[in-house]
């Protein structure tokens, strides 16, 4: 150990030491010093005992400064810690064991503290998950029970019409009653090819193929195969379609199963003698379409439900699957494209809007 070492104040027991030396050095010097002054004996006491509680003070302040005030700052900040409270590090900042254990103290707070937090984002990741698995399980059992009183009416249909089969000898009815289970297990299968579809977009097992194509030309593809030359059609046609091309990049074959859904539920809810009306316009950068109904409007508070699966408004004419816009919701909202549905004075308009390249 050197000079410099043995007096170098880098640890407490270093600082005591030197501290106690030097105290004991001095009051020795100076009791010699008072013994040999030219005062009366008393008075020299009185002197040197005046010096001795002067010393004893300095020294009490040297202890506290080294010793007890770092340690009351430890102190304080391992009970906060204690507490889970890391919102006061520790500010011991001398170059000794106090200091080398309040950096300590401060790097363990800060790894607890982000440890905390950890745990905190687990936890509510698992919360969240856990709530979303108990929807999915509602969901799942919402959706069993719904098909299967969906299913419930064409199996019963299909069952009734095959024991008159087997009963009916007459030619003419058998075929009718072969036509009818022909169409129920048609409906049945359309119904589950379309939720398995929409099951598959949901889950991410369907995912889009975008390819970039003309929409007014898949609009007017679509129209015309839904729309024209339908016999005994009772309704007004109406269109509002640009003139020239408008390219856009998305999955063809998803954006035309939109088209369809639209345009057959628009066909089924316009009134006997009533508009029928497209509409593609383009405006910075965006392609907008709507189409609208002439017909009985979607009470105000069903406007939301329209888009979940299974649901049919009961004011409706026609029944079908409860599918069809929520197939439409799902393919719109995987893109992040704004849609929606709104009662207009005589009717109902649905629309939604995609960027054009």
């Amino acid at each position: 150990m050197t000079w410099k070492d043995y007096f170098s104040l880098h640890t407490v027991r270093r600082k005591i030491i030197l501290v106690s030396k030097a105290a004991g050095f001095v009051l020795i010097v100076s009791y010699i010093a008072s013994t040999r002054l030219t005062l009366p004996p008393s008075a020299s006491l009185w002197l040197w005992l005046i010096f001795v509680t002067l010393l004893v003070l300095v020294i009490d302040y040297l202890m506290g400064r080294f010793i007890s005030t770092p340690i009351s700052s430890l102190n304080r900040s391992a009970r906060k810690m204690a507490q889970l409270d890391f919102s006061a590090p520790c500010r011991v900042e001398s170059n000794d064991e106090f200091g080398e254990l309040s950096a300590s103290l401060n790097t363990m707070a800060e790894n607890l503290q982000k440890t905390l937090a950890e745990l905190k984002a687990a936890n509510a990741q698992l919360e969240k998950d856990v709530e979303q698995e108990r929807l999915l399980l509602a969901e799942r059992k919402e959706l069993a029970d719904r098909l299967s009183h969906e299913m419930k009416t064409p199996l019963g249909v299909i069952r009734a019409y095959a024991e008159g089969l087997q009963e009916e000898e007459d030619e003419t009815k058998r075929q009718k009653y072969s036509s009818v289970i022909i169409e129920e297990t048609r409906r049945m299968s359309e119904l589950i090819t379309t939720l398995l579809d929409l099951s598959a977009l949901e889950n991410g097992a369907a995912r889009l193929t975008p390819e970039r194509f003309d929409y007014v030309e898949l609009l007017e593809t679509a129209a015309g195969r839904l729309l024209s030359d339908i016999p005994d059609c009772d309704f007004e046609l109406q269109y509002e379609l640009p003139e020239q091309k408008v390219y856009v990049y998305t999955d063809k074959g998803r954006m035309e199963q939109v088209l369809n859904n639209l345009i057959v539920n628009a066909k089924r809810n316009v009134r006997s003698g009533g508009i029928l009306k497209l509409s593609l316009t383009e405006n910075a950068g965006m392609l907008h379409f709507s189409i609208y109904n002439q017909g009985q409007p979607i009470p105000q508070e069903n406007l939301s439900k329209i888009w979940m699966k299974f649901y049919r408004d009961p004011h409706s004419a026609y029944s079908g699957s409860g599918l069809g816009l929520a197939i439409v919701a799902q393919i719109l909202s995987m893109q992040d494209l704004d849609y929606g549905v709104e009662n207009k004075e005589d009717g109902v308009r649905f629309y939604f809007s995609i960027p054009s390249v």
